[in-house]
């Protein structure tokens, strides 16, 4: 999928936000909110490393008009391989992996699987301190978030049958970022969904109100897209992703792409990190 969109996940992930005062007490204000639910999110994230699920991606390409003209579908598994996550691609086009295709990419998973058993004690540890290094520059990145927007509580309403709050998110011009990448913050506008009784995200969706270059001036993402991000609750203890939007008008050089995508992840289920029983498993392809 065009990578824009793992970008814009993760910003609208790291958007969340969410709390609830107790009855007979004054409502929180917007900031409060804010900065409880950031702590929320970390909690989600540390415990998707226990879980293995589908990532289902499809890409139309649109023309001038809008209209479609390509469409492309896969669909992966994802699990927590030796301490670090994996896709394994199981689908495309809505429909199992057969033959070659299915072949390559088993004998692909087999051997990143010996690949990472044979890792010695060092190996593992050193990728081990580079992601805590990503993740450790992701919570900085967070930190940001409640000095470079302006929050307003805009209303309450009923979603998905859970009682929320409506949360608005306006990029204050004086901002000014302290760390990487931070300073794209100013150039996105958001609406949020917030659960008052889980204090979690349901929904969220982020403008792109001015345009914002990648690798230099090589790619730009267009004044005008939209993205949209839903989770949901899993096994009572934790909220995960379930679907996220995006449309967008992008230049990478000279050439210009209108593209509209969708990602949803389902099925998740608790797994032992080192099984090896994963490898024998048929996961399920949803048909489109």
């Amino acid at each position: 999928m065009y990578s824009g969109t793992a970008f814009a996940i993760s910003v609208l992930v790291n958007l969340v936000c969410s709390a609830q005062a107790p009855l007979g007490e004054p409502s929180p204000d917007a900031v409060t909110i804010i900065r409880t639910s950031l702590e929320r999110n970390v909690t989600n994230e540390s415990r998707l490393k226990d879980y293995a699920y589908t990532e289902s991606q499809e890409t139309r390409t649109l023309d001038k008009s809008g209209a479609v003209v390509k469409t492309e579908r896969t669909t992966s598994e994802v699990l927590n391989l030796y301490g670090r996550p994996y896709r394994r691609r199981v689908g495309k086009d809505g429909r199992p992996l057969e033959g070659r295709e299915k072949q390559k990419a088993d004998e692909e998973f087999e051997k990143e699987v010996r690949k990472r058993e044979q890792e010695s004690e060092e190996e593992r540890l050193k990728k081990q301190v580079a992601r805590e290094k990503e993740r450790a520059e992701g919570r900085k990145f967070l930190l940001e978030i409640p000095r470079a927007y302006s929050f307003k509580i805009a209303g309450q309403e009923t979603l998905d049958g859970l009682p929320v709050w409506v949360i608005d998110a306006e990029p204050r011009p004086e901002f000014r970022p302290s760390v990487k990448q931070a300073d794209l913050l100013k150039k996105l506008r958001g609406r949020l969904w917030i659960d008052k009784a889980s204090m979690q995200c349901v929904r969220a969706e982020v403008d792109v109100i001015d345009s914002i270059s990648f690798g230099g001036f090589l790619a730009k993402l267009e004044r005008g897209a939209r993205l949209t991000f839903l989770q949901t609750r899993v096994n009572d203890e934790v909220w995960l992703p379930s679907k996220a939007t995006v449309r967008v008008d992008a230049r990478l050089l000279v050439k210009h792409f209108r593209l509209a995508g969708e990602t949803t992840w389902s099925n998740y289920r608790r797994f032992r990190v080192d099984s090896r029983v994963l490898t024998g498993d048929e996961p399920t392809v949803p048909q489109q």
